[in-house]
Protein backbone atom coordinates (compact mmCIF):
# COMPACT_ATOMS: atom_id res chain seq x y z
CA UNK A 1 0.00 0.00 0.00
CA UNK A 2 1.02 3.65 -0.91
CA UNK A 3 0.51 6.69 1.46
CA UNK A 4 1.11 9.87 0.64
CA UNK A 5 4.01 12.16 2.34
CA UNK A 6 5.92 15.19 2.31
CA UNK A 7 9.90 14.70 0.98
CA UNK A 8 12.32 16.95 2.22
CA UNK A 9 16.32 16.71 1.84
CA UNK A 10 17.69 14.02 0.11
CA UNK A 11 14.78 11.66 0.26
CA UNK A 12 13.65 8.57 -1.22
CA UNK A 13 14.66 5.21 -2.22
CA UNK A 14 17.69 3.50 -4.12
CA UNK A 15 16.20 -0.50 -3.44
CA UNK A 16 19.12 -3.21 -3.10
CA UNK A 17 21.34 -0.97 -5.05
CA UNK A 18 25.17 0.08 -3.71
CA UNK A 19 24.61 3.71 -2.57
CA UNK A 20 27.93 5.98 -2.70
CA UNK A 21 27.80 9.13 -0.43
CA UNK A 22 29.90 11.18 1.23
CA UNK A 23 29.24 11.64 4.76
CA UNK A 24 29.06 15.94 4.53
CA UNK A 25 30.40 17.19 1.10
CA UNK A 26 33.49 16.43 1.32
CA UNK A 27 34.93 17.60 4.41
CA UNK A 28 36.87 15.89 6.88
CA UNK A 29 37.22 15.26 10.20
CA UNK A 30 39.44 16.44 12.83
CA UNK A 31 41.70 14.91 14.74
CA UNK A 32 41.38 12.41 17.20
CA UNK A 33 37.58 11.28 15.88
CA UNK A 34 37.28 7.69 14.61
CA UNK A 35 34.49 8.53 12.29
CA UNK A 36 35.25 8.25 9.22
CA UNK A 37 36.54 10.53 6.83
CA UNK A 38 34.67 11.87 4.13
CA UNK A 39 34.83 9.39 1.57
CA UNK A 40 32.37 7.41 -0.75
CA UNK A 41 30.63 5.02 1.07
CA UNK A 42 28.50 2.05 0.24
CA UNK A 43 25.38 0.85 1.71
CA UNK A 44 22.62 -1.62 1.08
CA UNK A 45 19.37 -2.27 2.32
CA UNK A 46 17.96 -1.33 5.92
CA UNK A 47 20.72 0.32 8.52
CA UNK A 48 18.57 1.13 11.73
CA UNK A 49 20.36 -1.07 14.47
CA UNK A 50 18.63 -4.04 14.56
CA UNK A 51 19.16 -5.35 18.16
CA UNK A 52 17.45 -8.22 19.80
CA UNK A 53 15.61 -7.45 23.46
CA UNK A 54 18.09 -8.96 25.44
CA UNK A 55 20.41 -6.43 24.23
CA UNK A 56 18.59 -3.59 25.57
CA UNK A 57 17.70 -2.27 28.72
CA UNK A 58 14.21 -1.72 30.33
CA UNK A 59 13.29 2.23 30.85
CA UNK A 60 14.62 5.25 28.92
CA UNK A 61 12.63 7.67 26.63
CA UNK A 62 12.81 8.68 23.38
CA UNK A 63 12.07 12.19 21.61
CA UNK A 64 11.19 11.56 18.03
CA UNK A 65 10.90 14.51 15.30
CA UNK A 66 7.16 14.54 13.78
CA UNK A 67 6.36 16.76 10.40
CA UNK A 68 3.01 16.95 11.42
CA UNK A 69 -0.12 15.74 13.50
CA UNK A 70 -2.41 15.09 10.73
CA UNK A 71 -5.97 17.07 11.19
CA UNK A 72 -7.32 12.97 9.71
CA UNK A 73 -5.87 10.26 12.62
CA UNK A 74 -7.11 7.54 10.87
CA UNK A 75 -4.54 6.33 7.98
CA UNK A 76 -7.29 3.88 6.49
CA UNK A 77 -8.77 7.23 5.02
CA UNK A 78 -8.45 8.90 2.06
CA UNK A 79 -6.66 12.11 3.88
CA UNK A 80 -4.37 10.01 5.76
CA UNK A 81 -0.50 10.38 5.80
CA UNK A 82 2.75 8.98 6.31
CA UNK A 83 2.35 10.87 9.63
CA UNK A 84 -1.14 9.51 10.23
CA UNK A 85 0.42 5.89 9.90
CA UNK A 86 3.57 6.51 12.11
CA UNK A 87 1.34 7.81 14.92
CA UNK A 88 -1.05 5.25 14.69
CA UNK A 89 1.31 2.20 14.40
CA UNK A 90 2.62 3.43 17.91
CA UNK A 91 -0.98 3.20 20.20
CA UNK A 92 -3.06 0.74 17.27
CA UNK A 93 -2.27 -3.17 17.14
CA UNK A 94 0.18 -4.22 14.68
CA UNK A 95 -1.12 -7.71 13.66
CA UNK A 96 1.33 -8.40 10.58
CA UNK A 97 5.09 -7.35 10.72
CA UNK A 98 7.52 -7.29 8.16
CA UNK A 99 11.34 -8.02 7.39
CA UNK A 100 13.12 -4.92 5.69
CA UNK A 101 13.53 -7.31 2.60
CA UNK A 102 9.46 -7.62 2.47
CA UNK A 103 8.83 -11.21 4.03
CA UNK A 104 5.42 -10.81 6.22
CA UNK A 105 4.62 -12.47 9.60
CA UNK A 106 2.14 -12.47 12.22
CA UNK A 107 2.76 -11.32 15.12
CA UNK A 108 2.13 -13.62 17.44
CA UNK A 109 0.96 -11.09 19.83
CA UNK A 110 -2.45 -10.64 17.51
CA UNK A 111 -3.01 -13.69 15.77
CA UNK A 112 -2.14 -17.46 17.28
CA UNK A 113 -1.86 -18.46 13.05
CA UNK A 114 -3.05 -16.93 9.57
CA UNK A 115 -3.26 -19.29 6.81
CA UNK A 116 -3.84 -19.19 2.98
CA UNK A 117 -5.57 -21.93 1.02
CA UNK A 118 -7.20 -21.93 -2.67
CA UNK A 119 -10.81 -23.32 -2.04
CA UNK A 120 -13.33 -24.33 -5.10
CA UNK A 121 -11.10 -21.79 -7.24
CA UNK A 122 -10.88 -19.10 -4.43
CA UNK A 123 -8.25 -17.39 -1.94
CA UNK A 124 -8.76 -18.15 1.28
CA UNK A 125 -7.67 -16.46 4.22
CA UNK A 126 -8.25 -17.61 8.23
CA UNK A 127 -6.71 -15.29 10.87
CA UNK A 128 -6.99 -16.76 14.37
CA UNK A 129 -6.31 -14.31 16.85
CA UNK A 130 -4.71 -14.23 20.06
CA UNK A 131 -7.13 -14.90 23.13
CA UNK A 132 -5.67 -12.49 25.14
CA UNK A 133 -6.09 -9.51 22.70
CA UNK A 134 -8.15 -6.88 23.96
CA UNK A 135 -9.08 -2.85 22.56
CA UNK A 136 -8.22 -0.01 25.16
CA UNK A 137 -11.71 -0.17 25.62
CA UNK A 138 -12.20 -3.21 27.25
CA UNK A 139 -13.67 -5.07 24.05
CA UNK A 140 -12.21 -8.20 22.45
CA UNK A 141 -10.37 -7.79 19.10
CA UNK A 142 -12.58 -10.40 17.38
CA UNK A 143 -13.19 -11.36 13.58
CA UNK A 144 -15.63 -8.12 13.09
CA UNK A 145 -12.63 -5.81 13.27
CA UNK A 146 -11.82 -7.38 10.11
CA UNK A 147 -15.35 -7.18 8.89
CA UNK A 148 -15.43 -3.66 9.23
CA UNK A 149 -12.10 -2.96 7.83
CA UNK A 150 -13.22 -4.77 4.47
CA UNK A 151 -16.38 -3.02 4.65
CA UNK A 152 -14.44 0.19 4.88
CA UNK A 153 -12.19 -0.38 2.07
CA UNK A 154 -14.08 -2.27 0.08
CA UNK A 155 -15.43 0.45 -2.12
CA UNK A 156 -16.45 4.32 -2.29
CA UNK A 157 -19.75 3.92 -3.35
CA UNK A 158 -20.42 3.12 -0.28
CA UNK A 159 -20.17 6.96 1.73
CA UNK A 160 -16.53 5.34 3.27
CA UNK A 161 -13.59 7.42 1.40
CA UNK A 162 -10.98 4.94 2.12
CA UNK A 163 -7.25 5.78 0.94
CA UNK A 164 -7.06 2.46 -1.25
CA UNK A 165 -10.13 0.11 -2.26
CA UNK A 166 -7.23 -2.61 -3.81
CA UNK A 167 -7.40 -5.81 -2.50
CA UNK A 168 -10.46 -5.15 -0.60
CA UNK A 169 -12.33 -4.84 -3.79
CA UNK A 170 -11.60 -8.10 -4.49
CA UNK A 171 -13.18 -9.68 -0.99
CA UNK A 172 -16.23 -11.83 -1.25
CA UNK A 173 -17.01 -11.97 2.74
CA UNK A 174 -15.56 -12.00 6.21
CA UNK A 175 -16.86 -14.33 8.52
CA UNK A 176 -16.97 -15.52 11.88
CA UNK A 177 -14.76 -18.95 11.96
CA UNK A 178 -14.84 -21.41 14.44
CA UNK A 179 -15.65 -18.51 17.23
CA UNK A 180 -15.46 -14.73 17.02
CA UNK A 181 -11.60 -15.27 17.75
CA UNK A 182 -11.43 -16.30 13.88
CA UNK A 183 -11.82 -14.40 10.95
CA UNK A 184 -12.24 -16.15 7.40
CA UNK A 185 -11.54 -14.17 4.65
CA UNK A 186 -12.97 -15.49 1.13
CA UNK A 187 -11.82 -13.71 -2.41
CA UNK A 188 -13.93 -13.72 -5.48
CA UNK A 189 -11.23 -15.67 -7.07
CA UNK A 190 -7.71 -16.61 -6.46
CA UNK A 191 -6.13 -13.42 -5.40
CA UNK A 192 -2.18 -13.20 -4.76
CA UNK A 193 -1.34 -10.21 -2.15
CA UNK A 194 -3.35 -11.44 0.45
CA UNK A 195 0.03 -10.65 3.19
CA UNK A 196 -0.76 -6.84 1.98
CA UNK A 197 -4.02 -6.66 3.74
CA UNK A 198 -5.39 -6.24 7.17
CA UNK A 199 -2.94 -4.28 8.47
CA UNK A 200 -4.99 -1.81 10.00
CA UNK A 201 -7.60 -3.58 11.77
CA UNK A 202 -10.56 -0.98 13.13
CA UNK A 203 -12.14 -1.03 16.61
CA UNK A 204 -15.78 -2.42 16.73
CA UNK A 205 -17.00 1.47 17.45
CA UNK A 206 -15.38 2.57 14.22
CA UNK A 207 -18.92 0.85 12.63
CA UNK A 208 -20.58 3.34 10.35
CA UNK A 209 -19.74 6.01 7.16
CA UNK A 210 -19.69 8.53 9.59
CA UNK A 211 -17.40 7.54 12.17
CA UNK A 212 -14.98 6.27 9.90
CA UNK A 213 -15.07 9.52 8.06
CA UNK A 214 -14.93 11.95 11.06
CA UNK A 215 -14.68 10.26 14.07
CA UNK A 216 -10.48 10.41 13.90
CA UNK A 217 -10.91 14.41 13.06
CA UNK A 218 -8.33 15.98 15.27
CA UNK A 219 -8.99 13.07 17.78
CA UNK A 220 -6.57 10.01 18.38
CA UNK A 221 -9.65 8.09 20.53
CA UNK A 222 -6.91 6.30 22.39
CA UNK A 223 -9.89 4.15 23.86
CA UNK A 224 -10.62 2.87 20.46
CA UNK A 225 -6.57 1.67 20.26
CA UNK A 226 -4.55 -0.96 21.65
CA UNK A 227 -0.97 -2.84 21.99
CA UNK A 228 1.91 -2.34 24.71
CA UNK A 229 1.69 1.76 24.19
CA UNK A 230 -0.96 4.45 25.13
CA UNK A 231 -1.58 7.43 24.29
CA UNK A 232 -0.13 9.68 27.71
CA UNK A 233 -0.53 13.29 25.77
CA UNK A 234 -2.37 14.57 23.06
CA UNK A 235 -1.77 18.14 21.93
CA UNK A 236 -2.86 18.54 18.65
CA UNK A 237 -2.49 22.70 18.77
CA UNK A 238 1.29 22.31 20.78
CA UNK A 239 2.53 19.78 18.53
CA UNK A 240 3.30 16.87 20.87
CA UNK A 241 2.02 13.46 21.59
CA UNK A 242 3.35 11.05 23.89
CA UNK A 243 3.03 7.52 24.51
CA UNK A 244 3.53 5.41 27.72
CA UNK A 245 3.53 1.67 28.49
CA UNK A 246 -0.28 0.17 28.63
CA UNK A 247 -1.75 -1.42 31.71
CA UNK A 248 -3.99 -3.33 29.14
CA UNK A 249 -0.84 -4.98 27.23
CA UNK A 250 -0.96 -8.53 27.53
CA UNK A 251 2.41 -8.61 25.90
CA UNK A 252 6.52 -8.96 26.29
CA UNK A 253 6.30 -5.39 28.66
CA UNK A 254 7.56 -2.37 25.95
CA UNK A 255 11.19 -1.30 26.62
CA UNK A 256 10.71 2.60 27.13
CA UNK A 257 9.00 4.38 29.65
CA UNK A 258 7.89 7.46 27.61
CA UNK A 259 8.24 7.90 24.04
CA UNK A 260 7.45 12.08 22.51
CA UNK A 261 6.86 13.10 19.27
CA UNK A 262 7.42 16.71 18.60
CA UNK A 263 5.92 18.59 15.81
CA UNK A 264 9.21 20.53 14.08
CA UNK A 265 9.80 21.92 10.42
CA UNK A 266 13.03 20.50 8.72
CA UNK A 267 15.64 23.27 10.17
CA UNK A 268 13.79 23.21 13.84
CA UNK A 269 14.69 19.50 13.53
CA UNK A 270 18.19 19.87 13.17
CA UNK A 271 18.61 22.21 15.79
CA UNK A 272 16.87 20.31 18.17
CA UNK A 273 18.99 17.13 17.92
CA UNK A 274 22.12 19.50 17.66
CA UNK A 275 21.04 20.88 20.91
CA UNK A 276 20.25 17.68 22.86
CA UNK A 277 16.08 18.31 22.52
CA UNK A 278 15.74 15.01 20.24
CA UNK A 279 17.23 11.89 20.09
CA UNK A 280 16.82 11.27 15.86
CA UNK A 281 16.58 13.11 13.30
CA UNK A 282 16.08 12.39 9.44
CA UNK A 283 15.89 13.54 5.95
CA UNK A 284 19.62 14.89 6.02
CA UNK A 285 21.38 16.82 3.18
CA UNK A 286 24.72 17.43 3.35
CA UNK A 287 24.04 20.96 5.14
CA UNK A 288 22.83 19.49 7.99
CA UNK A 289 25.22 16.77 8.04
CA UNK A 290 27.78 19.11 8.34
CA UNK A 291 25.94 20.90 10.85
CA UNK A 292 25.54 17.76 13.19
CA UNK A 293 29.45 16.27 12.17
CA UNK A 294 30.33 17.43 15.67
CA UNK A 295 27.56 16.09 17.94
CA UNK A 296 28.61 13.67 20.49
CA UNK A 297 27.45 10.41 21.01
CA UNK A 298 25.94 11.15 17.62
CA UNK A 299 25.49 8.13 15.13
CA UNK A 300 24.66 8.58 11.20
CA UNK A 301 22.87 5.76 9.42
CA UNK A 302 22.40 5.33 5.26
CA UNK A 303 19.65 3.60 4.31
CA UNK A 304 17.53 2.60 1.77
CA UNK A 305 14.18 4.14 1.49
CA UNK A 306 10.60 2.51 -0.03
CA UNK A 307 9.38 6.40 -1.96
CA UNK A 308 9.03 8.33 -4.92
CA UNK A 309 9.41 11.95 -5.14
CA UNK A 310 6.84 13.06 -7.75
CA UNK A 311 5.40 16.27 -9.65
CA UNK A 312 1.66 16.39 -9.86
CA UNK A 313 -0.60 18.76 -11.95
CA UNK A 314 -4.27 19.42 -10.97
CA UNK A 315 -6.14 18.91 -14.18
CA UNK A 316 -9.08 20.25 -12.64
CA UNK A 317 -7.30 24.14 -13.37
CA UNK A 318 -8.23 25.03 -16.62
CA UNK A 319 -4.82 25.65 -17.94
CA UNK A 320 -3.86 21.74 -17.06
CA UNK A 321 -7.48 20.53 -19.18
CA UNK A 322 -5.81 19.72 -22.21
CA UNK A 323 -3.95 16.68 -22.50
CA UNK A 324 -0.91 17.98 -24.72
CA UNK A 325 -0.75 21.37 -22.41
CA UNK A 326 0.00 18.63 -19.72
CA UNK A 327 2.66 16.46 -21.76
CA UNK A 328 4.44 19.34 -22.84
CA UNK A 329 4.40 21.42 -19.29
CA UNK A 330 6.24 17.54 -17.70
CA UNK A 331 8.54 17.56 -20.69
CA UNK A 332 10.10 20.74 -19.88
CA UNK A 333 11.20 19.34 -16.64
CA UNK A 334 15.07 18.36 -16.44
CA UNK A 335 14.99 15.68 -13.52
CA UNK A 336 18.85 15.89 -13.71
CA UNK A 337 18.97 19.65 -12.61
CA UNK A 338 16.69 18.76 -9.94
CA UNK A 339 18.78 15.17 -8.50
CA UNK A 340 21.76 17.74 -8.84
CA UNK A 341 20.07 20.25 -6.13
CA UNK A 342 18.77 17.75 -4.15
CA UNK A 343 21.92 15.54 -3.47
CA UNK A 344 24.67 18.01 -3.87
CA UNK A 345 27.51 17.16 -1.59
CA UNK A 346 26.34 13.48 -1.42
CA UNK A 347 28.58 11.22 -4.00
CA UNK A 348 25.49 9.02 -4.97
CA UNK A 349 23.85 8.42 -8.32
CA UNK A 350 20.80 6.09 -8.86
CA UNK A 351 19.01 4.72 -12.05
CA UNK A 352 16.38 6.61 -13.44
CA UNK A 353 13.08 6.24 -11.83
CA UNK A 354 10.67 5.47 -14.48
CA UNK A 355 7.65 3.74 -12.31
CA UNK A 356 5.10 4.11 -9.27
CA UNK A 357 4.61 0.51 -9.38
CA UNK A 358 7.90 -0.82 -8.74
CA UNK A 359 11.03 0.82 -7.76
CA UNK A 360 13.97 -0.39 -9.85
CA UNK A 361 15.88 -2.76 -7.93
CA UNK A 362 12.62 -4.86 -7.88
CA UNK A 363 11.97 -7.63 -10.27
CA UNK A 364 9.71 -7.25 -12.96
CA UNK A 365 10.38 -3.38 -13.06
CA UNK A 366 10.22 -1.32 -16.35
CA UNK A 367 10.73 2.30 -17.34
CA UNK A 368 7.08 3.00 -17.72
CA UNK A 369 8.06 6.94 -17.88
CA UNK A 370 10.22 6.36 -20.93
CA UNK A 371 7.93 3.51 -22.40
CA UNK A 372 5.60 6.02 -22.60
CA UNK A 373 7.35 9.04 -24.57
CA UNK A 374 8.60 11.37 -21.55
CA UNK A 375 12.27 12.88 -21.91
CA UNK A 376 13.36 16.63 -21.06
CA UNK A 377 12.74 18.16 -24.52
CA UNK A 378 11.94 22.45 -24.15
CA UNK A 379 12.07 22.65 -28.00
CA UNK A 380 9.25 20.24 -28.21
CA UNK A 381 7.31 21.22 -25.32
CA UNK A 382 7.50 25.09 -26.72
CA UNK A 383 6.34 23.93 -30.16
CA UNK A 384 3.31 21.98 -28.30
CA UNK A 385 2.24 24.87 -26.44
CA UNK A 386 2.19 26.77 -29.41
CA UNK A 387 0.01 24.54 -31.20
CA UNK A 388 -2.59 24.36 -28.36
CA UNK A 389 -2.92 27.99 -28.62
CA UNK A 390 -0.75 29.17 -25.89
CA UNK A 391 1.17 32.44 -27.27
CA UNK A 392 4.17 34.10 -25.78
CA UNK A 393 3.43 37.54 -24.67
CA UNK A 394 6.70 38.65 -23.13
CA UNK A 395 8.12 36.13 -21.04
CA UNK A 396 4.48 34.73 -20.33
CA UNK A 397 2.40 32.28 -22.49
CA UNK A 398 -1.36 33.59 -22.82
CA UNK A 399 -4.80 32.08 -23.85
CA UNK A 400 -7.83 33.98 -24.31
CA UNK A 401 -6.58 36.90 -22.00
CA UNK A 402 -5.35 34.11 -19.26
CA UNK A 403 -1.97 33.76 -18.47
CA UNK A 404 -0.09 30.49 -17.87
CA UNK A 405 0.92 29.88 -15.03
CA UNK A 406 0.45 28.31 -11.39
CA UNK A 407 1.19 27.59 -7.97
CA UNK A 408 3.31 25.16 -6.27
CA UNK A 409 3.30 25.03 -2.50
CA UNK A 410 6.31 24.29 -0.28
CA UNK A 411 6.47 22.59 3.07
CA UNK A 412 8.47 23.51 5.73
CA UNK A 413 11.80 25.80 6.43
CA UNK A 414 14.44 23.52 4.67
CA UNK A 415 16.02 25.71 2.59
CA UNK A 416 16.94 23.06 -0.52
CA UNK A 417 13.42 22.24 -0.70
CA UNK A 418 12.67 25.87 -1.72
CA UNK A 419 15.91 25.55 -3.65
CA UNK A 420 14.58 22.59 -5.83
CA UNK A 421 11.02 24.40 -6.67
CA UNK A 422 13.02 27.35 -8.00
CA UNK A 423 14.64 25.19 -10.36
CA UNK A 424 11.11 24.07 -11.25
CA UNK A 425 10.66 27.84 -11.69
CA UNK A 426 13.40 28.44 -14.13
CA UNK A 427 12.80 25.28 -15.95
CA UNK A 428 9.04 26.07 -16.84
CA UNK A 429 9.69 29.52 -17.45
CA UNK A 430 11.65 27.96 -20.23
CA UNK A 431 8.29 27.03 -21.38
CA UNK A 432 6.74 30.52 -20.71
CA UNK A 433 5.00 29.08 -17.48
CA UNK A 434 4.91 31.19 -14.60
CA UNK A 435 5.23 29.37 -11.19
CA UNK A 436 4.64 30.95 -7.90
CA UNK A 437 6.39 29.37 -5.27
CA UNK A 438 3.94 28.90 -1.98
CA UNK A 439 5.96 28.55 1.15
CA UNK A 440 3.80 27.34 3.94
CA UNK A 441 4.41 25.35 7.34
CA UNK A 442 4.96 21.61 7.28
CA UNK A 443 1.91 21.47 9.56
CA UNK A 444 -0.34 22.72 6.41
CA UNK A 445 0.81 19.97 4.13
CA UNK A 446 -2.09 17.33 5.24
CA UNK A 447 -4.72 20.29 4.57
CA UNK A 448 -3.01 21.76 1.84
CA UNK A 449 -3.34 18.58 -0.22
CA UNK A 450 -6.89 17.40 0.42
CA UNK A 451 -8.56 20.71 -0.32
CA UNK A 452 -6.51 20.33 -3.63
CA UNK A 453 -5.41 23.98 -2.71
CA UNK A 454 -2.77 23.68 -5.62
CA UNK A 455 -2.26 24.03 -9.38
CA UNK A 456 0.97 21.98 -9.06
CA UNK A 457 2.42 19.80 -6.12
CA UNK A 458 5.76 18.10 -5.13
CA UNK A 459 5.25 15.36 -2.98
CA UNK A 460 6.50 11.65 -2.53
CA UNK A 461 4.73 8.30 -2.54
CA UNK A 462 5.97 5.67 0.41
CA UNK A 463 5.14 2.06 0.23
CA UNK A 464 4.37 -0.20 2.61
CA UNK A 465 5.62 -3.31 1.60
CA UNK A 466 6.80 -4.75 -1.94
CA UNK A 467 3.88 -5.51 -3.40
CA UNK A 468 4.30 -2.98 -6.36
CA UNK A 469 0.74 -3.80 -8.73
CA UNK A 470 -1.19 -4.40 -5.60
CA UNK A 471 -1.98 -1.06 -5.30
CA UNK A 472 -2.52 0.17 -9.02
CA UNK A 473 -5.95 1.43 -8.64
CA UNK A 474 -4.20 3.34 -5.30
CA UNK A 475 -1.94 4.89 -7.96
CA UNK A 476 -4.16 5.82 -10.94
CA UNK A 477 -7.91 5.27 -10.48
CA UNK A 478 -10.33 7.88 -11.14
CA UNK A 479 -11.74 7.87 -7.39
CA UNK A 480 -8.16 7.17 -5.87
CA UNK A 481 -7.29 10.11 -3.15
CA UNK A 482 -4.02 9.51 -3.48
CA UNK A 483 -4.03 10.44 -7.31
CA UNK A 484 -5.15 14.36 -7.05
CA UNK A 485 -4.53 15.01 -10.70
CA UNK A 486 -7.58 14.64 -11.21
CA UNK A 487 -6.49 12.56 -14.70
CA UNK A 488 -7.61 9.44 -14.11
CA UNK A 489 -10.58 7.80 -16.22
CA UNK A 490 -13.48 4.80 -15.80
CA UNK A 491 -11.81 3.25 -18.96
CA UNK A 492 -8.58 3.12 -16.80
CA UNK A 493 -10.38 2.55 -13.75
CA UNK A 494 -11.63 -0.73 -15.90
CA UNK A 495 -8.31 -1.83 -17.26
CA UNK A 496 -6.54 -1.87 -13.66
CA UNK A 497 -9.22 -4.16 -12.29
CA UNK A 498 -9.13 -6.37 -15.33
CA UNK A 499 -5.58 -6.74 -13.65
CA UNK A 500 -6.28 -7.16 -10.18
CA UNK A 501 -8.45 -10.05 -11.51
CA UNK A 502 -5.75 -12.09 -13.02
CA UNK A 503 -4.91 -14.81 -10.52
CA UNK A 504 -0.47 -14.58 -9.85
CA UNK A 505 1.23 -11.86 -8.79
CA UNK A 506 3.56 -12.45 -12.00
CA UNK A 507 0.78 -11.95 -14.28
CA UNK A 508 0.08 -8.97 -12.29
CA UNK A 509 3.36 -7.46 -12.63
CA UNK A 510 3.62 -7.80 -15.77
CA UNK A 511 0.33 -6.73 -17.11
CA UNK A 512 0.40 -3.68 -14.80
CA UNK A 513 4.12 -2.66 -15.78
CA UNK A 514 2.70 -2.85 -19.86
CA UNK A 515 -0.42 -0.68 -18.54
CA UNK A 516 1.43 2.05 -16.62
CA UNK A 517 2.96 2.85 -19.47
CA UNK A 518 -0.42 3.17 -21.25
CA UNK A 519 -2.03 5.19 -18.48
CA UNK A 520 0.53 7.95 -18.39
CA UNK A 521 0.68 8.65 -22.06
CA UNK A 522 -3.09 8.82 -21.82
CA UNK A 523 -2.91 11.06 -18.42
CA UNK A 524 0.02 13.26 -17.96
CA UNK A 525 -0.61 14.32 -14.60
CA UNK A 526 2.10 12.50 -12.53
CA UNK A 527 5.78 12.75 -13.16
CA UNK A 528 8.22 10.03 -10.89
CA UNK A 529 11.54 12.44 -10.06
CA UNK A 530 13.38 10.45 -8.32
CA UNK A 531 14.46 8.28 -5.50
CA UNK A 532 17.35 8.77 -3.54
CA UNK A 533 19.23 7.63 -0.09
CA UNK A 534 17.27 8.07 3.53
CA UNK A 535 19.61 9.58 5.78
CA UNK A 536 19.46 10.14 9.66
CA UNK A 537 21.74 10.54 12.62
CA UNK A 538 20.56 9.25 15.90
CA UNK A 539 21.90 9.25 19.77
CA UNK A 540 24.33 6.43 20.55
CA UNK A 541 22.41 3.23 21.72
CA UNK A 542 19.12 3.38 20.09
CA UNK A 543 18.44 0.73 18.57
CA UNK A 544 15.57 -1.17 16.41
CA UNK A 545 14.41 2.72 15.25
CA UNK A 546 11.73 3.66 12.98
CA UNK A 547 9.47 0.65 13.65
CA UNK A 548 6.80 2.01 11.84
CA UNK A 549 5.16 0.93 8.37
CA UNK A 550 5.53 3.49 5.14
CA UNK A 551 8.69 5.39 6.20
CA UNK A 552 12.48 4.85 8.14
CA UNK A 553 15.88 3.55 7.77
CA UNK A 554 14.27 0.03 7.88
CA UNK A 555 13.09 0.10 4.28
CA UNK A 556 10.05 -1.77 3.90
CA UNK A 557 10.26 -3.31 7.88
CA UNK A 558 7.63 -3.30 10.15
CA UNK A 559 8.69 -3.58 13.37
CA UNK A 560 6.92 -4.60 16.45
CA UNK A 561 7.17 -0.65 18.88
CA UNK A 562 7.76 -2.66 21.88
CA UNK A 563 11.11 -3.33 21.01
CA UNK A 564 12.67 -0.10 20.36
CA UNK A 565 15.15 1.20 23.40
CA UNK A 566 18.74 1.83 24.43
CA UNK A 567 21.08 -0.74 24.36
CA UNK A 568 22.45 -1.69 27.66
CA UNK A 569 24.87 0.78 29.53
CA UNK A 570 24.11 3.28 26.26
CA UNK A 571 25.30 6.97 27.06
CA UNK A 572 22.15 7.75 25.67
CA UNK A 573 20.07 6.54 27.75
CA UNK A 574 21.12 8.36 31.08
Amino acid sequence: MRLQKRLAGSVAVAGVLALALTACGGGGNDGGSDEPTAEAQTVEGADYNPQPRENLQQGGEVVFPLTEITPQMNPNHSDGSVDTAKIWEWYNPQPILMSPEGEASANPNYLTDWTTEVVDGKTVVTYTINPKAVWNDGSPITWESYKLAWEANRSTEEEYVPNTTDGYSQIESVEQGEDERQAVVTFKSEFPWTEGLFWHIMNPAVNSPKVFNEGYIEDAHADWGAGPYKIDEFDLNGGVITFVPNDKWWGEKPLLDKVTFRVLDDVAAVNAFQNGETDYVDNLTADSLAQLKDVEGAVTYKAQRAATNLLELNAERPQFKDLKVREALLKAVDREQIKEVMWNGLDYTEPEVGSLNLYPFQEGYVDALAAAGWKTDVEAANAALDEAGWAMNGDVREKDGEKFGGRLPIFGDDPIVEARAKVLQQQLAQVGFALEIDKRPSSDFSTVLSTKDWDLVMLGFSSSDPYGVAWMCQLYCSDSGLNLSATGTKEIDEKVAEIAALPTAAEQTEAGMKLESEIIAETWGILPLYNGPWISMAKEGLANMTPETYTGLDLFGLQPVENVGWEKDAAAAE
